[in-house]
């Protein structure tokens, strides 16, 4: 299924009143939960009931939460992807802790399902933190940056 169709599936999910959405596409089944629950059921596998850990998973804990640390607006990752801080290996990072960004300015790139998609700064202000590493897989919803 395509990405972008996820990503205004699960836009449509947080936006609207409903708790859970299942989309059957030919043989493929994907079902949002609110709640961050995303499942892609691949074909032939039995699906499992909603809230169900599949067979030999653990069950992730919840990130606990910063004790200290900076303050300000979090810009939290749209996709699951790999996090690259630069548009090339041998780039200058996008920012850095301190840099000024404007809205909609490009601050990451997340490549997902070989597809580079460029992350804009969702707010103004200066770069207070920076999450994650260069090369790490990301979550969706899971936090990139602190702009203050």
């Amino acid at each position: 299924m395509d990405l972008r169709k996820l990503k205004k599936l699960i836009d449509l999910v947080q936006d609207s009143g409903i708790a859970e959405l299942e989309i059957t596409e030919g043989e493929e089944k994907v079902r949002i939960a609110r709640g961050g629950v995303l499942s892609i059921t691949p074909p032939g596998t039995a699906v499992a009931p909603a809230g169900a850990a599949p067979a030999g998973a653990s069950t992730p804990s919840a990130p606990a939460a910063p004790e200290t640390g900076p303050e300000g607006h979090v810009v939290k990752s749209p996709m699951v992807g790999t996090f690259y801080r630069a548009p090339s290996p041998e780039a200058k990072p996008f920012v850095d802790v301190g840099s000024t960004v404007k809205e909609g300015e490009t601050i990451c790139v997340l490549e997902a399902m070989k597809l580079m998609n460029e992350i804009e700064a969702d707010a103004s202000g200066v770069i207070k933190a920076i999450l994650v590493e260069n090369g790490q897989p990301v979550e969706y919803g899971q936090a990139l940056f602190i702009i203050g």
